[in-house]
């Protein structure tokens, strides 16, 4: 098991950076494929970008693709997500997720991950 705990969150003007910081409790940090996930009120829970064990491998929304970037240190037990050129649409809360076996069909879902931190809030102004 993993606990996960999201932090950097705050307000932006449009055109503004942020980075969020996930920290996970435990050795085994680097057994855990990592994501991003953001919801906004009145919608559903969105995928934003994901990272493999290793940090090898990264995948991103498109719609965030270019903008942001995850990343992770294994030694901190930290996954990263750098947001930059912020958008009003990028409004939301933002979550953390970790799994340790995610199938690459459906990591871009919600239903891979079975760990999931508090969320952080983005709000972006315009």
């Amino acid at each position: 098991q993993v606990q996960l705990q999201e932090s950097g969150g705050g307000l932006v003007q449009a055109g503004g950076s942020l980075r969020l910081s996930c920290a996970a409790s435990g050795r085994t940090f680097n057994n855990y494929h990592m994501a991003w996930f953001r919801q906004a009120p009145g919608k559903e829970r969105e995928f934003v970008a994901a990272i493999s064990k290793s940090g090898g491998s990264t995948f991103y929304a498109h719609s965030v693709k270019g903008r942001f970037t995850i990343s992770r240190d294994n030694a901190k037990n930290t996954v990263f997500l750098q947001m930059d050129s912020l958008k009003p649409e990028d409004t939301a809360a933002y979550y953390c997720a970790a799994d340790p076996s995610v199938r690459i069909v459906i990591a871009t879902t919600s239903d891979a991950y079975d760990y999931w931190g508090q969320g952080t809030q983005v709000t972006v102004s315009s």
